[in-house]
């Protein structure tokens, strides 16, 4: 069963308290997601590591209940 948006919306809030979460559905189809996750978390990190910090988030659903998330993050201003 595909994710919502609000469940990935919300494990990436709770793993990375204050963390800015923009998401949009690619495809219709809950399945095929672009998240852009801006999070003080990421400060002093590589691209690498902000990316398995939100992957680690998301509990193991990559490649599962979630199909495809095409990912940006950043560290606020």
């Amino acid at each position: 069963m595909p994710m919502s948006g609000d469940e990935i919306t919300r494990l990436i809030a709770e793993a990375l308290p204050g963390a800015e979460i923009e998401l949009q559905d690619l495809a219709g189809d809950d399945d095929h997601w672009a998240a852009k996750v801006t999070a003080p978390q990421f400060a002093g990190k590589s691209r690498v590591q902000q990316h398995k910090l939100v992957y680690e988030a998301l509990g193991g659903r990559m490649g599962g209940a979630l199909h495809a998330l095409q990912l940006t993050t950043a560290v606020p201003n």
